[in-house]
C-alpha cells in the first residue's frame, strides 16, 4: 500500500509518499503566510519525485490537529478533493501524536507543543515504547503555566511551540526541559504517512463526510458571534 501524507497544522508541513519500501519522497514546506499557494505543487512535485501516477497511490493520510486553523482547513479541504476524486480511503492522524512519533526511541517522555495564540498552547505527553507514543496526557489547550505543572520529569519537547515558549521552558523547568537537535524540532509529512499507512492497514479509514478538523478550541470569529448571541437580552 502507497499513502500519500498531509501535514498543514504546523508552520513546518509538506506532503510525504511512503509505501512497503519505506520513504519514496517527501518534500518540507516551512511557511508563514499559509498553504493555500503551496500544497498543490508540492503534491504534482511529490508525484513527480516518487515516479508515481495519482492512480498509483492506495490511500491518504492527513494531519487532523490541533494546530492552525486556516492549515487544517487547507489540508483537509485538499485531501477530501482527492478521495472524492480517486475513491481511495484515507487515514486521520492526530497531530501531536505524529509529532512525538518523530522521535521513536525517545528515552524521556515527549511533549508536544504548539502554539495556540493567547497565551497558550496545543500540548500532550507520550512516553514512546517499542517506538510507538503511548499517551501519558490527552490532546488540550492551556496556558503555558498550567503545563509546566505537569512537567515532574526530564521531558524533551518539540513543536513549533518552542519558538515562542522555548526559553521560557527552559528558565522554569531548567534541567528538566530537553530539547532535540536543530533540525529535529519540527513536524514529519513523511511520519503522517507511514502512520496514516498503518491505520489503513488495519482498516481504520475514515468517513470523509464526517471528518472535521480537530481544533480543541472555538475560532475567533465563532467565539466573538457566541459572545454576541450570549449578550442578547
Amino acid at each position: 500500500m502507497r499513502v500519500l501524507g498531509i501535514e498543514t497544522a504546523t508552520g513546518q508541513g509538506g506532503v510525504a509518499v511512503v509505501g512497503p519500501e519505506g520513504l519514496l519522497a517527501e518534500v518540507i514546506l516551512s511557511v508563514t503566510a499559509g498553504y493555500g499557494e503551496r500544497l498543490l505543487p508540492a503534491l504534482e512535485r511529490i508525484l513527480e519525485v516518487a515516479g508515481l501516477g495519482p492512480d498509483q497511490l492506495d490511500g491518504y493520510a492527513i494531519s487532523i490537529g490541533p494546530g492552525s486553523y486556516t492549515g487544517l482547513r487547507i489540508g483537509l479541504a485538499t485531501v477530501k478533493g482527492l478521495v472524492l476524486a480517486t475513491g481511495k480511503p484515507l487515514a486521520a492522524v492526530p497531530t501531536l501524536e505524529a509529532l512525538a512519533a518523530t522521535l521513536p526511541f525517545c528515552v524521556h517522555p515527549v511533549c508536544p507543543i504548539l502554539d495556540a495564540r493567547k497565551g497558550e498552547v496545543y500540548c500532550a505527553l507520550f512516553a514512546l515504547e517499542g517506538g510507538e507514543p503511548v499517551r501519558l496526557l490527552e490532546d488540550t489547550v492551556c496556558p503555558l503555566e498550567a503545563l509546566l505543572r505537569k512537567i515532574i520529569r526530564p521531558t524533551v519537547f518539540i513543536g513549533d511551540g518552542l519558538a515562542r515558549f522555548g526559553e521560557a521552558l527552559r528558565r522554569r523547568l531548567k534541567e528538566k526541559a530537553l530539547f532535540p537537535p536543530p533540525g529535529r524540532g519540527g513536524a514529519s509529512p513523511a511520519v503522517v504517512a507511514a502512520r496514516g499507512r498503518a491505520r489503513l492497514l488495519r482498516r481504520e479509514a475514515e468517513d470523509v463526510d464526517r471528518l472535521v478538523p480537530r481544533y480543541l478550541r472555538l475560532a475567533e470569529a465563532e467565539l466573538t458571534l457566541k459572545a454576541r448571541r450570549g449578550s442578547r437580552p
